[in-house]
């Protein structure tokens, strides 16, 4: 954060030491990216949030004491926080003007407090405190230079004896991650600004001399340079304040207003302090905002600039047009070419274009269109690159200027031409497939009397006076708008234009009457389309702003059905439609208690419906559900979902759904305490609320705490209730999938046996969609970590449904069916009904009503097993399907996939009699398993291992193995850091030393070493394992010498070697002596036998040293 602030912020010419932050929009944006951050501290790092800072951070707030209220004491001139540090110090403590705050916990606070003046107080805070680093952490830390890295940090903490200091390396950690989230975030904001040049503001400049003068017909009485001499880069600032961007400095003397001295920079345009009376030189420092060009800047200064420029806009304007369509004529050539050479059919979308076209030229005859309707008739062609980069980056858009010079508009042009070409390669979504492509009516087909009649009162529409056109849209609300050949005949004749124009007028009957008829026809999706080229969407973003509650709610719903695909989507955000649609929310203040509503309150919570409806549409766009949170929107949600009204409650919850897939969210969602009303909620009637109730708990559940809250406030049981009904597949997936994320904790997999719940589940393994099975399979897989559950689904026959679905290609129900199969095969009667047998069987004859099986692998002469039952014959035959099946699995090109499949062979090998020529029965299956081993997901890699572990333990097969390079292949692994394989690849390694010269060719293969340092890690696993593998390696002379080299020999003289630099590493026999104490007899044997090899070796090697 201090590099960001030293580097970054922008800061008035007074200097380091006095100056103030400028109110620039780069300064603007890191404001915001810190007050994100502050904000979220709370609830993302608990326990960092109370770390008390070694000097307070103080600064003159704006806040009232007033502002304040539970957890804090408050007097008419003072506020002090029951949050205390352990000298009985207040962490927050205010004495108008001037504030004081020690920890995180209380900024975040304030923050909430401060509302609508968040940024302001951020401001203050960040301009009295230049170093907030060294206040948070210490002095130590202002000896921190810029190029400081993590180790740094993590070095200069670990070496400090405060308590504190793990608390402390984490909030230096994370003020570190936000110091360089700022930067990028600068760098990107400060890389979509289009900079002025020199050659630009000279045209600008030119070009507004040419309609300067005397007399009305002039924009200005003057316009000159305040220096005549022009550097060789087209610059007129002395070369010092080049340095800072300046390009140069103008009089300008407008009609009505004294003479302005405005500097022309590379970052904008602004007001400087003017000429000085003595000596005639400039006062450079800023004096205002600052605008994006010389017009724009003028615009704004001088009105009577404005309204002459508007007069004379035609031929202004012209000029420019003749430039720009010079420039753009080649492109929009080449354009078409590729369209008649790429799209077939293109002859008839052109005449469908032309029809279009024809249409509005004649509502242009017949309307004077206003300067918004030029605006938005080519809102899509101008903005769309600029929107789309924007988008990507930042989300926020400025809008189109009135008029650029020539320079920069091919400038513009060019550098948009480049971000659609790269956004147009690089966008994970396609627009096609959203929206659907244009088709209108065949002139030939057979249409209804509706069609004709609808046009007629378009018509009426366009040319009719006010009392008119409110009588012809009653009219048309009379049809059914419902019906497409309704919605096209509005659409068809240019009644989508007049009823956007409409929108604009001051009639609110005619608003009224026009937004009903677009909200019935805008489910339509080409409508959609068409609304939003139109330029109708910022229209009723500007609606909301009404102090009319009817045309704030039918706005509201035309947005939440016009805004289902990502483009309108995203015109609705950058209009500042988010921020207008969560203020809604905050109409209904007395929704909870809707038996003492009056009509006004009534019209409140209508209001706030429609916001949650526009919200719940807006929310599928991760964009806005940032833009949703920032605005305010979780706790007016969560007051929201205490109401009984259900046409409420459906938006919200659906919203909150949304929502919940961000982790931000989730922590929101904990705080504001929304479990217990969405588990609430589960018990009612309406099947669409359940569902999204279901599905807002399932997105939350991922955390533990959350589902505990599900469990403690009694969700368990309507969620267990809810499986029986199967009728509405949409509920019944989201029900399983809250289902299968609460199992993951214990307690609650207990509850669930106790409602029979997994009986149920087992019943929902067939006839169901794969987003049920899903869930379903994954639920069980969690419930059958447990025995009394894995017996449950045995019992209830689940085993033969969960293998039938291994031959699936869903990568997510492969993934959990593996991990349910693999948890089943952990007993070994489920080994016997449902996975494998203990031989491998093949046909020897058929005879009729019996089977006889030759059973192969056995030393004895061949048996003969009969069975009378064919049906019992097949059962027998689909249960060598479930092994074979699995191994199939692990060429799946999908890692979860094989990793999952590879753990759920392990329990099916263990538990099998004969497993060895069971597992040889599969051709090429050992070689593929040790070809596996060449995996770079470390996954893949542990779960291969354990598999080998147990493969490994037939001798054949470890023969097999061996032949396919097994040792190799674990000895590359051997240097990994990660414990799970490092314990799997210790028992394998044991296990494979068990055959010829594996033990000698781990050595050769550099397989020791790496292991003798396993036994510093903290998993007892690891050790165990580790001990069990050294063990047979130490069977070797060479690997004890090895083991004697990496400090395990070193370790036992410290009896009989005075040499202290031999003890350098004491933990190997530290940890072999206590793993000889275990309880485990295998583990005892181990550790006491690697000892002894190890001190073998070292007697010998001492005893040589002195014969």
């Amino acid at each position: 954060m201090g590099v960001a602030l030293r580097k970054l912020t922008q800061w008035t010419a007074a200097g380091h030491g006095t100056g103030i932050l400028e109110i620039t929009p780069l300064n603007e944006a890191i404001l915001k990216e810190i007050i994100v951050f502050v904000e979220s501290f709370i609830y993302k790092h608990p326990q960092e949030a109370k770390f008390v800072f070694v000097e307070p951070l103080e600064w003159n707030t704006s806040l009232a004491p007033s502002a304040f209220e539970s957890g804090y004491v408050v007097s008419e001139t003072t506020v002090k926080s029951e949050e205390v540090d352990k000298n009985g110090q207040p962490l927050l403590f205010l004495s108008v003007p001037q504030i004081k705050i020690r920890s995180f916990g209380q900024l975040s606070r304030l923050l909430l407090i401060a509302k609508t003046g968040k940024l302001k107080e951020a401001q203050a805070c960040v301009e009295a405190n230049r170093d907030p680093i060294v206040k948070i952490l210490g002095s130590d830390y202002n000896t921190m230079k810029e190029n400081s890295i993590a180790l740094n940090i993590l070095g200069k903490i670990t070496r400090d004896d405060d308590p504190e200091s793990e608390i402390k390396m984490k909030i230096a950690m994370l003020l570190k991650q936000l110091d360089l989230h700022l930067l990028n975030h600068s760098l990107k904001h400060i890389s979509l600004e289009i900079s002025l040049s020199p050659m630009t503001v000279k045209k600008d400049i030119e070009l507004l001399k040419r309609f300067s003068g005397k007399g009305n017909q002039t924009v200005l009485e003057s316009i000159e340079y305040t220096s005549d001499y022009e550097f060789s880069n087209g610059c007129r600032a002395p070369p010092w304040r080049q340095i800072r961007g300046e390009i140069c400095y103008v009089l300008v003397k407008p009609h009505d207003g004294e003479t302005l001295c405005i500097t022309c920079s590379a970052g904008g345009v602004f007001l400087n302090g003017g000429k000085t009376d003595d000596e005639g030189d400039v006062n450079y420092e800023r004096k205002g905002s600052i605008y994006k060009n010389l017009v724009t800047f003028l615009r704004e200064k001088s009105p009577k600039f404005s309204e002459n420029m508007s007069k004379l806009g035609i031929s202004f304007s012209e000029d420019q047009q003749k430039e720009k369509d010079q420039l753009g004529k080649a492109p929009k050539k080449e354009e078409a070419a590729a369209l008649r050479k790429d799209i077939s059919g293109s002859d008839k979308r052109s005449l469908e274009k032309n029809q279009i076209n024809f249409w509005r030229n004649q509502m242009t005859k017949r309307w004077e269109p206003s300067l918004n309707w030029k605006t938005t008739v080519n809102y899509k062609g101008k903005g769309s690159a600029k929107e789309i980069q924007e988008d990507k980056h930042t989300g926020k858009l400025e809008k189109p200027r009135p008029s650029v010079s020539h320079g920069r508009a091919q400038l513009l042009r060019k550098s948009a031409e480049k971000i659609e070409e790269t956004v147009s390669d690089s966008s994970s979504e396609s627009e096609e497939d959203e929206e659907p492509p244009d088709h209108r009516q065949e002139a030939s087909a057979d249409l209804p009397s509706e069609y004709w009649q609808i046009q007629k009162l378009v018509k009426y529409l366009k040319g009719g006076n006010q009392t008119a056109t409110v009588i012809a849209l009653c009219s048309m609300r009379d049809f059914s708008l419902a019906q497409e050949t309704c919605q096209l005949a509005i659409r068809d004749v240019g009644g989508l234009e007049v009823l956007i124009n409409l929108l604009e007028t001051d009639e609110v009957k005619c608003k009224i009457g026009s937004l009903k008829i677009l909200k019935e026809i805008s489910h339509n999706p080409q409508i959609r389309q068409n609304i939003v080229d139109l330029g109708g969407l910022p229209i009723m973003v500007n609606i909301l702003d009404s102090p009319h509650k009817s045309l704030k709610c039918l706005a509201a719903e035309t947005i939440a059905n016009v805004a289902k695909f990502k483009r309108a989507r995203r015109v609705v955000r950058q209009h500042g439609g988010i921020t207008k649609l969560v203020a809604l929310l905050d109409c209904a203040h007395d929704s909870t208690k809707p038996a003492q509503s009056s009509l006004y309150e009534a019209r409140d919570v209508e209001v706030a419906r429609c916001g949650a409806l526009a919200l719940w549409s807006c929310s599928k766009s991760h964009t806005n559900k940032e833009a949703i949170r920032k605005a305010g929107g979780i706790p007016l949600l969560a007051r929201l979902l205490k109401t009984s009204h259900e046409n409420m409650l459906i938006p919200v919850v659906g919203t909150l759904q949304e929502c919940a897939s961000e982790e931000n969210y989730r922590a929101a969602i904990k705080a504001e305490r929304i479990i217990e009303n969405l588990v609430k909620n589960l018990n009612s009637e309406n099947e669409q609320l359940q569902e999204h109730c279901a599905m807002a708990i399932y997105q939350c559940a991922e955390d533990k705490e959350t589902r505990d809250l599900v469990r403690l406030h009694g969700g368990l049981k309507p969620l267990a209730s809810l499986l029986n009904n199967t009728d509405n597949k949409e509920r019944l997936a989201a029900v399983t999938g809250a289902i299968w994320k609460c199992s993951i904790s214990k307690e609650n997999v207990t509850k669930f046996r106790e409602y029979k719940a997994i009986e149920t589940l087992v019943g929902l393994l067939t006839d169901q969609p794969e987003e049920v099975l899903v869930n379903v399979v994954g639920a069980l897989g969690e419930c059958c970590q447990e025995r009394e559950n894995r017996v449950i689904v045995r019992k209830c026959g689940g085993i033969q449904p969960l293998v039938n679905l291994l031959v699936g290609i869903n990568q997510a129900l492969l993934v959990n069916v593996t991990k349910a199969v693999g948890a089943c095969a952990v007993e070994p009667e489920s080994m016997m009904w449902g996975l494998t047998l203990s031989s491998r069987l093949k046909y020897s004859g058929m005879m009729r009503g019996h089977c006889s099986l030759k059973l192969l692998g056995s030393s004895d002469p061949p048996n003969f097993v009969f069975f009378r039952s064919r049906k019992l014959r097949n059962r027998i035959i689909d249960r060598l399907d479930g092994v074979r099946l699995l191994w199939s699995l692990l060429k799946n090109p999908h890692p979860d996939v094989k990793a999952s499949a590879a753990w759920a062979l392990c329990p099916c090998i263990k538990n099998a009699k004969d497993a060895g020529e069971m597992v040889r029965s599969f051709v090429g299956g050992l070689e593929l398993i040790v070809n596996l081993l060449k995996s770079d997901n470390k996954e893949v890699l542990a779960s291969v291992c354990a598999a080998i572990t147990n493969i490994a333990k037939d001798q054949e097969n470890l023969a097999v193995i061996t032949d396919h390079g097994v040792v190799p292949l674990l000895s590359k692994l051997a240097n990994t850091n990660n414990n799970k394989l490092r314990h799997h690849l210790a028992e394998a390694i044991s296990r494979c030393c068990m055959w010829g010269r594996n033990r000698v060719a781990f050595g050769e293969h550099k397989a020791v070493a790496p292991l003798v340092r396993y036994l510093k890690s903290n998993d007892t696993n690891v050790h165990r394992a580790t001990a069990q593998a050294l063990y047979q390696l130490s069977e070797d002379a060479d690997n004890c010498i090895t083991m004697h080299e990496n400090g395990a020999v070193k370790a036992t003289q410290r009896e009989d070697d005075e040499d202290e630099d031999l003890y350098d590493d004491p933990l190997p026999l530290n940890l072999l002596l206590d793993m000889v104490g275990s309880p485990d007899q295998d583990l005892q044997e181990a550790a006491a036998g690697c000892i002894s090899n190890i001190r073998r070796l070292a007697l010998a090697t001492e005893k040589a040293r002195y014969t």
